[in-house]
């Protein structure tokens, strides 16, 4: 199966993976920026998120085989590449496991380190959600606010629903194989696992998902790395400063 996709513009492929609970449309505001800027931009929903296909397996190597398999079937080579959390990590595992498929790495606020998982509220909150008694956003929006206090997290997860008939809710994730498979998005690199084309970590000044100490491990895995720092922004650098991160992107592109 093909992961879902939205293609905008012509030029070099650029292809932008999500983060956890997210999906492609996520990035369809920057997406169409690059597109005017001379690229052709795949945005991506990897698998059991957004529109694309539910699987019970959900591990970086086969997220990784996902893109590949994308790229085949587009007839797509010398792509760039730009992940944000999870997506930075399947960026980061398809450029070590496909090195001569990818020209550019663009790996935004992630390390290749481990991280405990710290969703549980999130999972919880979600899975709270009866949609044979909601019957709106905002009442979604109301019992999810019991686990998640950040309006502007619980507008990112809301955007996972939609019509799934008239009168009646659904999300596009594939809740009970996430919560099942939780640990695997923290999952690192493996040790010897190493892309040596052009690299970019971008991290959010108030973010502590990389640490100074992590620009080790960066620079082991990906010794022609070049970390930069997105200024008044957290994990969420793209949506928090857009204009920062993209000139980012285009420098280094």
């Amino acid at each position: 199966m093909i992961v879902h996709s939205q293609i905008f513009g012509e030029g070099t492929p650029f292809l932008i993976l999500h983060g956890f609970l997210g999906m492609s449309d996520n990035w369809k505001t920057l997406g169409n920026r690059f597109a005017e800027s001379g690229y052709q931009v795949h945005l991506i929903d990897q698998r059991n998120h957004g529109r694309s296909f539910h699987d019970d397996e959900h591990n970086y190597k086969v997220m990784a085989q996902d893109i590949k398999d994308y790229c085949d079937e587009h007839d797509l080579s010398a792509v760039i590449i730009l992940g944000h959390s999870m997506g930075g990590k399947t960026a980061m595992q398809c450029a070590t496991m496909y090195p001569g498929l990818i020209s550019k790495l663009l790996v935004a606020d992630i390390a290749p380190k481990e991280y405990p998982q710290h969703h549980q509220d999130i999972l919880k909150g979600l899975a709270s959600l009866d949609f044979s008694e909601i019957e709106s956003r905002s009442e979604a929006d109301k019992k999810l606010s019991n686990y998640v206090k950040e309006k502007g997290v619980r507008q990112f997860l809301l955007k996972n629903l939609y019509w799934i008939e008239k009168g009646k809710l659904a999300l596009r994730m594939n809740l009970p194989v996430l919560t099942k498979q939780i640990d695997e998005v923290g999952k690192p690199l493996d040790a010897e696992a190493k892309f040596e084309g052009d690299t970019l970590f971008l991290k959010g000044d108030q973010s502590g998902y990389i640490q100074q100490m992590d620009e080790l491990l960066i620079h082991k895995h990906f010794p022609n790395a070049i970390i930069k720092t997105v200024k008044n922004a957290g994990h969420w650098l793209h949506a928090e400063n857009p204009e920062e991160f993209y000139q980012n992107v285009m420098n280094f592109l």
